[in-house]
């Protein structure tokens, strides 16, 4: 689940300008890399995958 400031901090990213995003992007990459994550389960691959998939089906249908 989310929290309100991750979702606040997605409004914002969604509301960036293109070339804003690949700053903001690239500035995180760089403070991440070094991060020592657990590596994502199977069950975790696949929510993101099935995730992804229905946000992509959404913006299709969006634009049809």
């Amino acid at each position: 689940m989310m929290t309100a400031l991750v979702q606040e901090l997605l409004n914002t990213f969604d509301r960036l300008t293109d070339s804003e995003r690949l700053e903001l992007v690239l500035e995180i990459l760089k403070r991440t890399v070094d991060l020592d994550f657990p590596p994502l389960s199977d069950e975790d691959l696949v929510l993101n995958a099935k995730g992804i998939f229905l946000e992509l089906d959404q913006r299709e249908s969006a634009h049809e």
